[in-house]
């Protein structure tokens, strides 16, 4: 039996755009003589949907788009597995369930629903969903058919070490007879992530016996990317297919000739939040209406790294920087953002702030007594490129992309309305360190990024002879205690158990605990991190944090 796996790109709550889709891959599928053609994880409502399940209409109309489906299944001579919300028609419980449906000559064969509802990190399932109270297989043309979706695969007993749930579903659709898993997905990318999934599903397949198949999203939605990558792995956990990574793709395995193994593909951590940063801007910037973006260009690495990653995902023609110097900046700077820019062949404006914070400093100095300075003066500058911006987005209908990284953003290391104003906060997640090995990344065939911005001291340029370091620890250092504290969760204590100065430790504590409040006005960013900033990290602003 021929099996496609059908990964595509949706989009939340575009049910005719998903539902063409489905139509456009199941007649190439079955053209190619696919007799069952597998699609992700809420295939019509896109993933994730979050508070639109709250809305009738939007349940209604995925319901209308499956029902067409339904349809066109006659006019083809193979089965489609797509993923839908149905409605629970008990009078008790979640109203809602997620659900798969298989769909074959103009009828519905077969639903099933998904029993392991995540809450953890970005999830929120059982906000909405009810959870399925029992798991069958599907038989169809003589095959016995595990079908599962996406967190059903995540429990097995033997691969974790805790565990958050009773049930295993896997191992309940083995023990029925299955003759495969098919696992439909949406399963965000993060560092790591690839490896970890592919390990644990090749469990399943080893201690049950069973090949299986999983089908994931690919694609940007909000600040999380999918990164597709489905795969097949033979009964002894075997990869025999891989599909791509970051890209819509249809490939096809026959259960009763499946291939030989196959070496999985190089996995480059920096290649892949690469990929996976490009591929959420691309999205984001066009499920969101937009197609260009502007970039303030300070001739640093992180502007400079941004700008690089909305080049690749929009097109050099719908990308601009504007550089905008003030008293402090040094001419360097300047030179490094006009290089950068003829590097990537982006239009750039050079836009002097000077004039702007003379004003301000006229209108403020009698209110004051005295002029503006120290952080109210950087603060002014910086929310001056703000304003510039801005104006800049709302004249050419352009998206402003920030440009700051998440070592930054967990320290405070920002200023509000003014370089944390924007649509979309690329490398949020990227720690600083990161931030570098992504600029020796986009320079690995020539040179873009200018290698004067990646050799000098970081610097927000907004008092004489300022460096970063002046405020922070160094960057390898602070990213260090960072990851520990913010992806680890170890307290204080723990990170000086492990060799760091106690009072680097606090400092770099009490900088992400009291700048909580400025983190939840950020602009979203793109999730490549186990655990980012965001909807996945949940902390009360007005909190006492003691060790």
């Amino acid at each position: 039996m021929k099996i496609a796996l059908a990964q595509i790109n949706t989009t939340v709550g575009a049910f005719v755009a998903n539902a063409a889709k489905v139509r456009q891959y199941a007649i190439r599928a079955a053209s190619q003589g696919a007799k069952l053609v597998v699609f992700p994880e809420l295939t019509l409502t896109g993933y994730p949907p979050l508070d639109l399940l709250d809305r009738p209409a939007f349940v209604a109309r995925n319901l209308s788009a499956l029902d067409d489906l339904v349809c066109f299944s006659a006019t083809i001579d193979a089965a489609l597995l797509v993923g839908f919300v149905a409605e629970n028609p008990d009078d008790f419980g979640k109203p809602l369930y997620n659900a798969v449906a298989l769909l074959e000559g103009g009828e519905l064969r077969a639903i099933r629903y998904k029993t392991l509802l995540p809450t953890y990190d970005v999830f929120d399932e059982a906000r909405h969903f009810e959870p399925a109270e029992q798991r069958e297989i599907i038989l169809w043309r003589g095959r016995r058919l595990g079908v599962c979706i996406c967190e059903d695969a995540w429990n097995s007993r033997e691969f974790w070490d805790t565990h958050l749930y009773d049930l295993d579903p896997v191992r309940e659709l083995a023990e029925q007879g299955a003759e495969v898993i098919i696992n439909v997905s949406a399963s965000p990318f993060h560092r790591g992530k690839c490896a970890l999934r592919q390990a644990m599903l090749a469990h399943h397949a080893e201690t049950l016996g069973l090949p299986v198949i999983l089908v994931n999203q690919v694609g940007g939605n909000d600040n999380l990317v999918f990164d597709g990558r489905s795969l097949v792995l033979n009964a002894r956990g075997e990869l025999v297919l891989e599909a791509q990574a970051f890209e819509e793709d249809l490939r096809f395995v026959d259960l009763a000739d499946l291939p030989p193994p196959i070496t999985p593909r190089s996995v480059d951590d920096i290649g892949d939040v690469h990929d996976a940063l490009v591929l959420g801007v691309r999205d984001y910037l066009a499920k969101c209406g937009f197609r260009q973006a502007v970039i303030g260009l300070s001739g640093g690495i992180d502007s400079a790294v941004t700008a690089a990653i909305a080049v690749r995902a929009l097109g050099r023609e719908n990308v601009t920087g504007i550089a905008m110097p003030s008293k402090y900046s040094s001419q360097h700077s300047v030179e490094d953002a006009a290089e950068l820019a003829r590097n990537l062949g982006i239009a750039f404006h050079v836009i002097p702030i000077e004039p702007s914070v003379a004003a301000m400093t006229q209108m403020l100095t009698p209110a004051f007594g005295f002029a503006p300075h120290g952080v109210t003066e950087e603060n002014i500058q910086a929310r001056l490129r703000g304003v510039t911006l801005m104006a800049f987005s709302n004249q050419q209908g352009a998206m402003v992309l920030t440009t700051g990284n998440k070592s930054e953003l967990a320290v405070g290391y920002c200023t509000l309305y003014g370089d944390m104003c924007g649509g979309l906060a690329v490398i949020s997640d990227v720690p600083k360190t990161d931030v570098y090995r992504l600029a020796d990344y986009i320079n690995r065939d020539k040179i873009i990024i200018p290698l004067h911005t990646i050799t000098k001291p970081p610097s927000a340029e907004l008092r004489p002879n300022q460096t970063d370091q002046d405020s922070l620890p160094p960057y390898d250092l602070l990213d260090a205690i960072l990851e520990r504290y913010i992806e680890r969760y170890q307290s204080v204590q723990e990170i000086v158990a492990e060799g760091f100065d106690r009072s680097v430790v606090e400092q770099v504590v009490r900088l992400v605990n009291r700048n909580e409040y400025k983190r939840q006005q950020a602009a979203p960013g793109i999730k490549v991190t186990p655990k980012a900033f965001g909807r996945g990290r949940r902390v009360p602003i007005a909190a006492v944090l003691e060790d």
